[in-house]
Order: structure tokens, then sequence, then C-alpha cells
């Protein structure tokens, strides 16, 4: 820690995990660096990630290479990480697989560059656990499919996101995720999240583009 020196600054590794998914194998690597290096706490993100906190920029780039990585990730602004809950695969209350789901959302959206940090959360039933209403892009599964959400926001601006699509496969709903989007980035502001786009947006408008073929 730097607390005694407030000229330096402490640094943040978030290596992951992929939608808090964690095995012993990868407790154990963590472990192994942060001992190394003197790393004072670990801190688990509301994110579900894990953060190796309080180390200097040198230190940061090697936990980097002995995690795998010759340097930390460097990605558009846009989605960072997809939040998921368990899901049906793991709670007796999921009604749709949200760790599959999540899987696909990685793989289709993670490298789309966008107007402004976006966050996704899928829950896997009408709990919401993944708070699906507060994330720019949130998803919640029930026995006829999935739910999809666009432009809520939980930060100092909260607003509740309007469903835009109800009874949905995986297929479907990842492909209206794509076309909200679509929509977002040629309509929003440079660092304008999704809340505060739709705030000044009639929902119809949003619809409109969303009715109209690709």
């Amino acid at each position: 820690m730097t607390e005694n020196r407030p000229e330096e600054k402490t640094y943040n590794v978030l290596p992951g995990p992929r939608m808090g998914l964690v095995t012993p194998a990868y407790l154990e690597e963590i472990a192994a660096v942060a001992r190394k290096h003197g790393v004072p706490f670990l801190k688990i993100t509301g994110a579900q990630r894990l953060a190796i906190a309080g180390h200097s920029p040198e230190t940061a780039a090697k936990i980097w290479q002995e995690l795998g990585q010759p340097e930390g990730p460097k990605k558009p602004v846009g989605i960072h990480y997809i939040q998921a809950c368990p899901g049906k695969a793991w709670c007796k209350y999921g009604r749709q697989d949200s760790l599959a789901l999540g899987k696909k959302f990685e793989a289709a959206l993670l490298a789309l560059p966008l107007p402004a940090k976006t966050k996704v959360g899928i829950s896997g039933c009408q709990f919401n656990c993944c708070e699906s209403y507060l994330r720019d892009l949130g998803v919640f599964g029930t026995t006829k499919g999935w739910s999809l959400v666009f432009g809520g926001n939980g930060g100092g601006s909260p607003r509740i996101g309007d469903v835009v699509g109800e009874g949905l496969n995986d297929d479907e709903v990842l492909s209206l995720a794509r076309r909200c989007l679509d929509y977002y980035s040629q309509q929003a502001r440079k660092m304008e999240r999704t809340g505060r786009l739709m705030r000044r947006t009639e929902l119809a408008d949003l619809q409109k583009y969303l009715e109209t073929p690709a």
C-alpha cells in the first residue's frame, strides 16, 4: 500500500473471472501471484470480478504477464464484462440458462465500440438478481423465454429500463440486443449512457427502429 506516500497511486488488475465463475485452480493461481508481489488485499467487485489491488504500475504489468497476458486488456469503450446469475443450471428458481446466454453475449458483443460504458445483466428468472432493469442491456428469463430490457441505469441518475422484447429464444434475444446497441451507437452522444439517451428519446422511436428490417 502507499498510504504514507499520497503522491503515488495504486493500481488494480482485474483479470476476471467471467460472469463470476471461479475454479479452485483459478483461485490458487491468483493467491500465488498475490503472495509473490505482496498484494495487500483482493476485492470482489460489484461486476462479479476479482480485483488485485494496491500495487504499482510496474507490478501490474508483471501480474498480467504471470497470468498469461503480455499486458492488460485494451478495449474500446463499451461492454467490458457480462454479469450473469447462476441460472437454471445452478439455481432452483432459474427459468433459463443465463450462464450459457452470457457466453453468447460475450462472443458477440464484447468487442463492439460503443459511445460509453455499457453494462449487461442477465438474470435467469424474474427475481432479477443481476438487476436487469437497471442495466444498459438487461435480460431476464421466464417460462416463455427471455425478456430484453434497454436503457436502465443504477448509478447517480437511476432509470428503470424499457422492456423491448419478450418470449425470445437465445438467438432472438441476442439479435434484438445487437439491434438496440446499433441504435445506441447511432443516436447517443459521446460518453452518453443508454439511460440518458432514453430520457430524451421517445420509446416509440426505438421500437420503430427495432421493427424495421436491418
